[in-house]
């Protein structure tokens, strides 16, 4: 519990900073929440229970001092994906399955954190969460369109409800009252977050709130509000669900738990660079189990770390999760003593909040420097945009890693070799195909291989050196590997070069190594190789290879650095005479 830790040491003159951070954050947790419940398809009070009780777990079991957790506009897609095909239309059965979906996600998270599981969010490399977001903030804009505009849809993927979008603007369903407040909102809420001092998303729910209360519009011009909302905070229960709900629950769950576990761990990473502390993200995984734990149990629903709120936390001057309990104590005394304030709010605006954090998410710099130095991987992140779009979210992610694994195993089936050659002027030996008048060594052909050796590019491998014997100018004695970029070996690769050896045997030809890593001997050793092939085989350098065939071979090749050698031996140095008496130096 490192909350606790921090407690112990805490120095009261951060005590006023915390406080004040925390009122400030407050500013931001109730519209947001409420906003990122109705992205998720539930009512808007579920989201203040998993903002309230969440941050209050992760102040205990969080290794980060001033990250903000609560409900994320890049899970509410996964959650309404989840939630809403099992609810049929049941607004308290979605919140339960909700609830079940949070607890289920936090054991993962718990689970994967207790057995150190962190590095497995390495598989989400950079584009394919650029296209995950991407997917999402896409996702998100065109759900929250019709809310904007006043009028609801009947669901389905994100294309069918694009579809029904442009026909209920071509039926008129627009209410255009509520989409002028939440066209303003949207506006607004852009314009003011350049102003990162001001609490731009309260002062346009306030705003709208009050244009709302004092005209009457939802009873006049039936602009959706928000509604009743009830007094004090749940009581914590096992949410019931049914038995085969488990099952796609525990799906979503799972893409829960490594979209937040990702989003946490990059954000708890640069904000421990700025404050010089170290994270642990096994830690987090814990810390990030136990507040899902607590959204669950309290009626809220899966959360993740916030982007959007965690600054404004830091700019607010927040020195540890205090900040983050006072924010929580603040949006509770509100459920407490005065929610009849936000019962006038209209959804619309609620919309604009969301659809403002979901243009926040689009990355498009970064995509095109991808797509400027490395075409294929921004191709992976837009077949993975593509996935969740087409897909959904949970069906993108995973289309994208399996595309990356995909593209990976086949660097591995076929990876790069060359054949080497030594350019005059130039240390060491290079690729002939990049060096066009590099020289050969007469007999000997040096072959490298830029991958590890193992059961699919054996072959490949196999292959390609008896190409580069046939390829020799002259008739080839040795080939050297060099294997210094190989970093494994196994079986199958191991029987194949035993295969190749006696074959090469057989045309009088010696397989030899250079440059082997010890770990790779070590598992020659013991598929018995290394005695087949002879220690006397194997060199610390391709130059201490090319030096040992040549004198073996007694082959009549020059080095250019001997010659090099050879002419500045015979430059006969200037004779000094030294200097005469009473000479300075």
């Amino acid at each position: 519990m490192p909350g606790l830790a921090r407690l112990r040491a805490y120095p009261p003159a951060w005590l006023r900073y915390d406080l004040s951070a925390g009122l400030v954050l407050a500013t931001m947790l109730a519209p947001v929440g409420m906003a990122y419940a109705q992205a998720a398809s539930l009512p808007a009070v579920h989201g203040l229970y998993a903002t309230v009780v969440p941050l209050l777990a992760y102040a205990i079991f969080g290794p980060s001092r001033i990250l903000v957790v609560g409900p994320d506009s890049s899970l509410a897609p996964i959650i309404a994906a989840t939630v809403l095909p099992l609810a049929h239309g049941d607004t308290q059965r979605a919140v339960m399955l909700a609830g079940m979906m949070a607890i289920l996600a936090g054991v993962i998270c718990i689970g994967a954190g207790i057995a150190r599981l962190g590095f497995l969010t390495e598989l989400l490399s950079k584009p394919i969460r650029y296209g995950y977001i991407n997917g999402i903030a896409l996702i998100v804009l065109i759900s929250q369109a019709p809310t904007l505009m006043g009028f609801s849809l009947q669901g389905g993927n994100t294309l069918q409800r694009a579809w029904q979008l442009l026909e209920g603007v071509a039926a008129g369903r627009v209410n255009w009252v509520a989409s002028a407040i939440g066209g303003a909102a949207l506006v607004a809420a852009l314009l003011l977050k350049r102003q990162p001092r001001l609490p731009a998303m309260l002062i346009v729910l306030v705003g709208a709130t009050l244009v709302v209360t004092l005209f009457d519009l939802d009873a006049r011009a039936g602009v959706a509000v928000v509604g009743e909302i009830p007094t004090g905070l749940p009581t914590p229960a096992l949410p019931q669900v049914d038995f085969d709900d488990l099952a796609p629950l525990l799906l979503g769950a799972v893409a829960v738990a490594i979209v937040a576990f990702a989003d946490t761990s990059v954000l708890s990473r640069a904000y421990a660079a700025k404050t010089g502390d170290k994270v642990d993200p096994n830690q987090e995984l814990v810390a990030l189990g136990a507040a899902n734990l607590a959204a669950g149990f309290f009626q809220g629903f899966p959360i993740s770390s916030s982007s959007s709120r965690t600054p404004v936390a830091e700019a607010a001057g927040a020195r540890t999760q205090l900040a983050g309990v006072t924010g929580a104590v603040a949006v509770t005394l509100l459920l407490l003593f005065v929610p009849s304030l936000l019962s006038n709010t209209p959804t619309a605006v609620l919309a604009a909040i969301v659809m403002v954090s979901a243009l926040g998410l689009i990355q498009i710099s970064d995509l095109r420097r991808i797509y400027r130095i490395q075409r294929w991987e921004f191709w992976l992140s837009m077949a993975c945009l593509a996935g969740v779009v087409f897909f959904g979210a949970i069906q993108g992610m995973g289309l994208a890693i399996v595309i990356a694994v995909i593209e990976f195993l086949w660097d591995g089936w076929r990876p790069h070799s060359a054949v080497l050659g030594r350019v005059d002027g130039l240390k060491g030996y290079h690729d002939i195909t990049r060096y066009p008048n590099a020289r050969l060594i007469p007999g000997l052909v040096l072959f490298r291989w830029d991958a590890p050796l193992f059961f699919a590019n054996a072959e490949y491998f196999r292959t390609r050196v008896l190409e580069a014997i046939a390829a020799s100018p002259t008739p080839v004695r040795w080939v050297v590997v060099a294997a210094e970029p190989v970093t494994s070996v196994d079986v199958t690769a191991a029987d194949m070069l035993a295969e190749l050896d006696n074959i090469l045997r057989q045309a009088g030809v010696q397989l030899c190594f250079a440059e082997m890593k010890d770990p790779v001997k070590d598992k020659l050793k013991r598929f018995g190789l290394f005695e087949r092939f002879g220690e006397e085989h194997f060199f610390q350098t391709i130059g201490q290879a090319v030096n040992t065939y040549v004198k073996k071979f007694d082959v009549d090749w020059v080095d250019w650095e001997d010659r090099l050698s050879k002419n500045a031996s015979q430059v006969t140095p200037p004779v000094s005479h030294g200097a005469p008496p009473g000479a300075s130096g």
